[in-house]
């Protein structure tokens, strides 16, 4: 996939923006709202949330890293993503039938006593993500590499790592959209 690097930014700072919209939202809600779940097993509002904000704890902190060590440019006006970090992206990307993933167990809120706090979090780490792709606009998307949660070898470009880690936002957000409305 190549797109141009401004477009890609963009569209990224959309979805972290609506996402932080949707989070607002639910500040007014009751914590038994935010806690109810669709069945035993599924995931409540703020259990979406809190997932999230665990890998927000390690990737907002890489990607930083990544940006404030990067000794590359942007120079180029696209951005050409890699094999694995474009199928991890895509991976991602909510569908209209959401394809179930296994959660691994230190990632899994399901069954945590949260309050809404996980909800300020959220916030907190999306804004964050804003600024992160703010300062990346200056950086090579493609030669600035990061580690992924699961394996220190394994490094992606840094623009796939973006797309992975908001689509992943996205695909959560859109979950908790889906058990807001049930309720």
């Amino acid at each position: 996939m190549t797109i141009p690097i401004i477009q890609l930014l963009n569209e990224l700072k959309i979805i972290t923006e609506n996402n932080i919209e949707f989070a607002k939202s639910l500040q007014n809600q009751s914590n038994e709202t935010l806690n109810f779940r669709t069945s035993e097993n599924s995931w409540s509002v703020l259990e979406c949330l809190e997932h999230l904000n665990f890998y927000g704890q390690f990737y907002l902190p890489e990607i930083e890293n990544r940006i404030n060590e990067s000794r590359f440019s942007a120079k180029k006006p696209d951005f050409k993503s890699g094999i694995l970090g474009n199928y991890f992206a895509n991976m991602m990307l909510p569908k209209e039938k959401l394809n179930k993933m296994k959660t691994m167990k230190m990632a899994n809120p399901i069954h945590k006593k949260l309050d809404k706090s996980v909800i300020e979090e959220f916030i907190n780490q999306q804004n964050k993500m804003l600024e992160l792709l703010e300062k990346a606009k200056t950086i090579d998307l493609e030669k600035t590499k990061t580690s992924i949660s699961i394996s220190k070898l394994i490094k992606l470009k840094l623009g796939d790592t973006f797309r992975f880690v908001i689509y992943h936002n996205l695909r959560h957000v859109r979950q908790a959209e889906s058990v807001v409305k049930n309720i």
